[in-house]
């Protein structure tokens, strides 16, 4: 029995691994987009930071336990990639989402996780030092599962799901799962709780999902898009509105060219003085009407 609980540990602790690894390469459509638009836009850095620090975390638990090796592989791979996630979002970022970014990386990354293990091993030793640490990646792994709430929060807002990918839900979802079922094999309840939450969360997110995809954007964004035709029409009719203008005022020369210079001929040849022409009194008036 032992031997095929063994077993059943391991098959779902792979499992966790291939499908971890999946959830780790799920936000790559999402840097897609980055990459395309060379902005992020509404993204946000914080998962990838909170991951980057859980993986962390979970490795150091790992050394700390013994028969989770399978936690090293995964974590390190999931540092690796969540550290290329991140430098790649500093690049595209603005500078006021920059500097978000890297106060979080260092309150983290340096000072969270520095402090956590200088504390745990100068203040607590042998066993107790591997449920410390264990306690604190519950937390944490919580965190990782509560960082999309931010961007659940602004789908039910803007009822858009553009900066919710669907991929990530659901290998985060399927993650759980497995997570859950190899710690509960293994004994180790701080490895199948937070997994709980995780599930939960995932269902949630893909329920938004299904729910938004094919929503049409909002009243007020119908009423700009309505009011920037308007202002592109105008634009549009303004230079044609200039030309008829230059029209009306080149043929308002001409003729007055053509009624003047006769008369200013006539009156030269009768021998008016070309200081103080006198105009006589049988010349018709010539009266030009222009349209305002």
């Amino acid at each position: 029995m032992s031997g095929n609980l063994a077993d059943l540990t391991l098959a779902f602790g792979l499992l966790g691994n291939v499908v971890s690894f999946m959830v780790f390469l799920a936000p790559i459509p999402t840097f897609y987009k980055v990459y395309k638009r060379k902005s992020t836009e509404g993204f946000q850095s914080a998962p990838y930071v909170v991951g980057l620090f859980s993986a962390m975390l979970w490795i150091y638990y790992a050394f700390l336990k013994t028969n989770v090796m399978l936690l090293i592989t995964i974590n390190s791979v999931g540092c690796f990639i969540e550290t290329l996630y991140i430098c790649f979002f500093l690049f595209y970022a603005p500078k006021k989402a920059r500097m978000e970014s890297l106060k979080l990386i260092v309150l983290l990354i340096v000072v969270g996780f520095g402090l956590i293990v200088i504390l745990t091993q100068f203040l607590a030793s042998g066993a107790s030092r591997g449920v410390i640490v264990g306690w604190i990646c519950l937390v944490f792994s919580l965190c990782v599962f509560v960082a999309p709430l931010g961007v659940v929060r602004q789908v039910i807002k803007t009822k858009s799901v553009e900066y919710m990918p669907i991929l990530l839900s659901v290998a985060l979802t399927l993650s759980a799962v497995m997570w859950f079922f190899y710690g509960l094999l293994l004994g180790d309840f701080n490895i199948a709780i937070p997994n709980v939450l995780g599930f939960t969360f995932g269902i949630l997110q893909m329920i938004l999902y299904f729910m938004y995809k094919n929503k049409k954007p909002g009243v007020r964004d119908e009423k700009i898009s309505s009011f920037d035709a308007k202002i592109t029409e105008t634009e549009q009719k303004i230079p044609e509105f200039k030309d008829e203008k230059i029209i009306d005022v080149v043929k308002l020369e001409k003729l007055m060219a053509s009624d003047v210079l006769p008369v200013t001929a006539k009156l030269q040849k009768n021998g008016y003085g070309d200081d103080k022409p006198q105009v006589p009194s049988n010349m018709p008036n010539h009266i030009i009407e222009v349209a305002a």
